[in-house]
């Protein structure tokens, strides 16, 4: 199996579940951006994220805090998680003001909204995770995910072959 995955989600507990077996997949220093326009599902996906590494509490997008840091779990892969939204940044120069790179080289995953925008600071290495609804009038739940490793995320095939058939609409 390779990259790219596609995913089908019916449901945003479908689309949850999919961001619990990323989660599954990550280790320290990883960085998973999710791209998509408002409304597609992106902070549904941190929610579910969030909750398997074993976040405590409700998890919202931090549009106007720009970046959350939330302790995951003693079980969890990963010891923190850093939550930002980069969509009222105005540009590059301040992505990397916000240092999520460094803040990631430690025990930490990083999940980034409106990662298209923060992609260049993060380097080669990403897990990119596009979230679109297709028909948002006839079927608003319905959304298309697809998942592209690069860097490191590309070397692991492992990750690609664990997201492949993760739910019943799973397409590759």
């Amino acid at each position: 199996m390779t990259w790219p995955v596609t995913w089908t989600s019916g449901s945003p507990e479908e689309t949850r579940t999919l961001a619990a077996r990323v989660a599954a997949l990550c280790r320290p220093g990883d960085v998973v951006l999710l791209v998509g326009d408002l409304g597609a599902g992106k902070t549904v996906f941190a929610q579910g994220f969030a909750a398997a590494l074993g976040v405590p509490g409700p998890v919202t997008s931090p549009t106007f805090a720009l970046v959350r840091q939330y302790h995951c779990g003693e079980d969890s892969p990963v010891g923190l998680l850093i939550h930002a939204d980069v969509y009222r940044t105005g540009s590059l120069d301040e992505v990397v003001d916000l240092a999520l790179a460094e803040l990631v080289e430690e025990d930490a995953v990083a999940l980034v909204e409106w990662g298209e925008l923060a992609a260049p600071a993060f380097g080669d290495s990403a897990l990119e995770i596009t979230l679109v609804a297709p028909d948002p009038v006839a079927t608003p739940e319905r959304r298309t995910l697809t998942l592209a490793g690069r860097g490191h995320w590309a070397e692991r095939s492992d990750a690609a072959d664990a997201l492949d058939g993760a739910a019943t609409g799973a397409t590759s």
